[in-house]
């Protein structure tokens, strides 16, 4: 295997990055891009000759043949169905912190970011298993593929062992160096760091989930993850009110006493018989916490189980987790720079919450709160990307470059005209949307002025959204992991931090300079991604053509 490590960098986005393949083809590894290859012409709106159906997962011709319309719209719903039940955990937890107090909402979303520096660590690593399938599946190298998700299982593993550990007892001492507004460190920062501990304790069950469905994706099943997830969400939408407050003003019960026909139940007298009864009443923003870990576990086990006791997925065996130098090699380098990005990523997170710190409760809620509802806008732009990925991956592994850059051209401007008109609608209902998300507490007012002021002057970002999650799929399917690193982090830091800094501190803009700030991030990653993207420097594929045994990636 080279050690020679791939030449240019490329993309930012959600699910972590590739490697970067740049000016010229990386030590070696395939045959360069073709000029096209025998079967049918990819028509973007037509149906494929000998459509595959549409039971089951895709299989390989699916996606490397005939029609793009069909494979990318197939792979992309349930990714967005599966993005929706992930920020489900949020919503839910928002939803019922939000009638606890304003303040547990402010803390979840400081916890958030600082959550995250930790989980990008392993994050990357979990997108170089997908990209490595993808491609190994292209090439018809199923032994390889299932070796890559088990040296991927392993890598992971014992890095969310290592990550949870750290997070636990780094929680408390991150949170005391934010610079806070005095309110907010003596009512929100406790809350954030109970929270916090909680979910360190349990980060290795939410990994699981993570794997499996990036190995799934890679393979060309996102259905099989989909049915998964909602298993484990519905798991947290019932323990959720319960493990926050048990039997004590739980709002579960006024909620479905509301229901017609479950009135006669006289549900608030059963709950004040079952407190009485029982005592429990709950423990507050830990028991959010527990809920998020407990449905984790639960999606990790079936998760597994479909790995190495069904014959659904890359086919892997209990003897693909003994370590394996070569791959777990190529698995870190394609990884490390997705790590980096991610990484990079979450520390701008960080960087924007002490600068949010600074401002008053209210405003602290409303960043948590607005960013939790922007993150149900990314969602079509998100699935499209990450659909992208996989047909990129597998299109490159089976030497079809030519299809796989009109995929992603019909893809981005698909994913344009989706975002605007999920602009549109996020202006007209803002207000509405974000009032459902706090009860009569205190500031509630205030928060929701904030929250509504901030979504709106996002949602000028939404189309350029559309366009660059897409393109970025495309990198990350290519694996040029390196290329998102950098534009991650000139989206970012520049784009974003700078911007909100500037805003804030210099221009005095107060916390409207934060919503601006946000959105520019986005549009120049998306004016730099495209450019970038327009190179044509992406399309040679990772690996080398699959021996019939298992052999790494790239030669000794």
């Amino acid at each position: 295997m080279s050690d020679k490590p791939a030449s240019d960098p490329d993309d930012p986005s959600d699910g972590g990055p590739p490697d970067g393949r740049g000016d010229g083809p990386p030590d070696g590894r395939g045959d360069g891009p073709p000029d096209g290859r025998d079967g049918p012409p990819s028509d973007p709106a037509g149906d494929p000759p000998g459509d595959p159906g549409d039971d089951g997962p895709l299989d390989d011709e699916s996606i490397t043949e005939g029609s793009l319309l069909r494979p990318l719209f197939r792979l992309a719903w349930p990714i967005v169905v599966i993005q929706l039940l992930q920020v489900t955990y949020n919503i839910v937890d928002t939803l019922y912190l939000g009638r606890l107090s304003a303040e547990a909402v402010g803390a979840i979303s400081l916890a958030f970011p600082l959550i995250f520096l930790l989980i990008a660590v392993a994050g990357g690593f979990t997108t170089a298993g997908a990209i490595l399938v993808a491609q190994y599946t292209g090439a018809d190298g199923d032994g390889s593929a299932g070796l890559v998700a088990g040296q991927t299982i392993f890598t992971v593993s014992v890095l969310s062992v290592l990550i949870g550990i750290g997070g636990y007892f780094y929680t408390r001492p991150a949170l005391e160096i934010l610079p806070s507004d005095a309110d907010t460190a003596a009512t929100v920062i406790p809350l954030a760091a109970d929270y916090m501990e909680v979910i360190f304790a349990g980060i290795p069950l939410m990994f699981g989930f993570f794997v499996f469905s990036a190995l799934m994706r890679g393979y060309g099943d996102t259905r099989t993850p989909m049915a998964v997830m909602f298993v484990s969400v519905l798991l947290n939408v019932l323990l959720d009110p319960f493990f926050i407050f048990g039997f004590d003003g739980n709002p579960l019960f006024e909620w479905l006493a509301a229901v017609p026909g479950l009135a006669a139940l006289d549900l608030i007298a059963l709950e004040a018989t079952l407190l009485s009864a029982t005592g429990v009443t709950g423990i507050g923003i830990q028991g959010a916490a527990l809920a998020t870990i407990l449905s984790r576990g639960v999606a990790t086990a079936i998760g597994l189980w479909i790995l190495f006791g069904t014959g659904y997925g890359p086919d892997v065996t209990f003897g693909h987790l003994v370590p394996d130098l070569d791959f777990i090699r190529d698995i870190f380098r394609l990884g490390l720079p997705s790590s980096v990005e991610q990484t990079t990523s979450a520390l701008a997170m960080i960087t924007l919450t002490a600068m949010i710190v600074t401002f008053s409760p209210p405003v602290v809620a409303a960043y948590g709160l607005g960013n939790r509802l922007i993150s149900l806008v990314f969602l079509p732009a998100m699935g499209l990307g990450r659909a992208i990925d996989t047909m990129v991956g597998q299109n490159l592994g089976a030497n079809r470059a030519d299809r796989a850059g009109k995929a992603v051209k019909f893809a981005a401007t698909t994913g344009a005209g989706v975002m605007f008109l999920v602009a549109v609608v996020a202006v007209a209902f803002t207000e509405p949307i974000v009032g459902a998300f706090l009860g009569d507490v205190p500031d509630a007012p205030a928060t929701i002025g904030h929250a509504v002021e901030y979504v709106r002057i996002r949602s000028v970002e939404f189309a350029f959204i559309g366009v660059s999650q897409v393109i970025l799929g495309a990198f990350r399917g290519a694996g040029n992991t390196k290329t998102a690193m950098v534009i991650s982090i000139l989206t970012l830091w520049v784009g974003r931090v700078a911007s909100v800094a500037y805003l804030v501190f210099v221009a005095g803009w107060g916390e409207t300079g934060v919503w601006v700030g946000m959105a520019l991030g986005n549009v120049l990653g998306a004016v730099v991604g495209v450019a970038w993207f327009s190179r044509g420097t992406w399309t040679e594929r990772y690996i080398d053509d699959p021996d019939p045994g298992v052999d790494p990636v790239g030669d000794d």
